[in-house]
């Protein structure tokens, strides 16, 4: 699914979230205001080809990426030459400080438990005023399809610990681990995006 560029349907799946993110600037949508100077990327697949920190450094120069990745895929990957590269175990290990955080397809594979833990942990390494980014293939809320998300939550069940959720569910995940603001918006596309915000004084 993440087709030759290893990454570029994770970020062609969030255009709208372009309006949320100005990079080292302010920059107002309709409901949201977000300052991103530093961003985390973890990411499943892309994570280890790079392609989706590309496409965000080629959208935004102004900010500082970093790849957070286990350190077996240091000795892989062709980018570490080309951006910031942070190798750890997310459940174990100190996350760096940041504005923003992006996961991409990584809660999908998790129990809720599990990604409430991570969730709190990225609350806590978070900047005040920062927010995290999921880029996910959201449920109808009646859980009636897609299909094409309905097969990949039958995936999670037989080959991990996760499944797909609904927006609804994300949103009572980010909620569990402290970011209030959640939104998400439906990309038309295989992927969709939802944003948490952590308050400014916390």
């Amino acid at each position: 699914p993440w087709g030759p560029a290893g990454g570029l349907h994770s970020w062609d799946a969030a255009p709208t979230t372009r309006t949320w993110i100005s990079g080292g600037r302010r920059q107002h949508s309709q409901d949201v205001v977000l300052k991103v100077q530093s961003v985390i990327i973890i990411s499943v697949c892309p994570g280890c080809t790079g392609a989706l920190a590309k496409h965000f450094t080629s959208a935004y120069p102004e900010c500082n990426v970093t790849i957070f990745d286990l350190p077996k895929v240091a000795c892989t990957a062709h980018f570490a030459l080309l951006f910031v590269f942070t190798s750890g175990d997310f459940f174990k290990d100190p996350l760096p400080a940041a504005d923003l955080y992006m996961l991409a397809r990584i809660l999908h594979d998790w129990t809720d438990e599990r990604c409430i833990e991570l969730l709190s942990r990225i609350y806590k390494a978070c900047k005040p005023g920062g927010s995290v980014l999921l880029v996910e293939a959201l449920l109808n809320e009646d859980g009636s399809g897609p299909l094409t998300v309905q097969l990949y939550s039958l995936n999670m069940l037989v080959q991990a610990e996760g499944r797909e959720r609904t927006a609804a569910q994300y949103t009572t995940l980010l909620a569990g681990a402290g970011f209030t603001n959640i939104q998400h918006r439906l990309t038309g596309r295989l992927y969709d995006v939802v944003l948490g915000h952590k308050d400014e004084a916390k």
